[in-house]
């Protein structure tokens, strides 16, 4: 049976928060339900087409990590199995199966928490042009893809739907989200990347950057969102990488190489996407969750 592809949830006894790029958002008193959807954003657009899988690999690579690292930070995830959801959930179970999350409320940190492990993207950008990323000075002579001595912290400011992100120094986070919060953050961020890396590299991934989400609950700082997914980090094959030179990614790199292609003008409507280029962005997302968690959900 082919795989039903979800661009949109509709489940309307259910109180609907809000849509992200990627994921729609429900209010079901206690918790929220976070249905991660297959959708599909490209230097910001929303395309008109889903990735097959996409939205079950999110849910079950988050779901891996966040297990993973709750060691060093409580995480927003209370479960992922449809049939412990609030029973108004049930009419709604098909689709909600493999790609929900039931979660924790918390209030979100305004700030995404980047960090990163190589110079690549907007980073290696920044630092062509000035030495330094986020305000931060680095070393003269690095080359694309190069990995940096430590792990540095580059946080980013929030966007909405269609807008960039955009990197801000730490002082300026700070001035935005407090010294305290910012600093705990940044602990956290580098603590969970640190460890990541070395169990992705025992699996064959090298983990370039990610971006993770911070909520507060009364004092308390919890992860929240999604984790070390393909969405929200760079997963590079390790026995491909080569610095010097942009690397293969197990993520959306080929729509993104096929919209260069065409000279895509980065604004919306979105053109329509071959379906082989389709087929290989899902078969990636597959191949990164299998390598990872050892999973097959096909």
């Amino acid at each position: 049976m082919k795989e039903k592809v979800i661009l949109q949830t509709n489940f309307p006894k259910l109180n609907f928060v809000k849509s992200g790029k990627v994921r729609d958002i429900y209010d079901l008193g206690e918790y929220f339900l976070i249905v991660s959807t297959d959708r599909l954003s490209a230097f910001d657009v929303i395309m008109g087409q889903g990735i097959p899988f996409k939205g079950k690999v999110l849910t079950k690579i988050s779901e891996f990590w966040f297990n993973y690292s709750k060691g060093i930070i409580k995480n927003h995830l209370i479960t992922t199995d449809v049939n412990k959801f609030p029973s108004i959930c049930m009419e709604y179970a098909d689709d909600l199966e493999g790609r929900s999350m039931l979660v924790q409320k918390a209030d979100v940190v305004q700030i995404e928490s980047v960090v990163r492990g190589y110079i690549t993207g907007s980073g290696w950008v920044d630092y062509q042009k000035t030495g330094e990323v986020c305000g931060i000075k680095l070393p003269s002579g690095m080359i694309e893809s190069e990995k940096f001595p430590e792990p540095i912290f580059t946080p980013a400011t929030k966007a909405e739907i269609g807008l960039h992100d955009e990197n801000i120094s730490e002082e300026i986070a700070k001035q935005i989200a407090g010294i305290e919060t910012i600093e705990f953050m940044k602990r956290k961020t580098i603590d969970i990347y640190k460890n990541a890396v070395e169990f992705a590299l025992s699996k064959g991934i090298i983990i370039a950057d990610t971006k993770m989400e911070f909520g507060k609950i009364g004092n308390e700082i919890i992860l929240v969102d999604e984790l070390l997914t393909p969405d929200s980090s760079r997963f590079w094959p390790l026995e491909k990488y080569e610095k010097g030179k942009s690397q293969e990614s197990f993520d959306k790199q080929f729509v993104r190489d096929y919209l260069i292609s065409i000279k895509f003008n980065k604004q919306p409507p979105p053109p329509l996407l071959p379906e082989d280029i389709i087929q290989k962005t899902s078969e990636k997302y597959l191949e990164a969750l299998e390598k990872l968690t050892g999973e097959s959900i096909v």
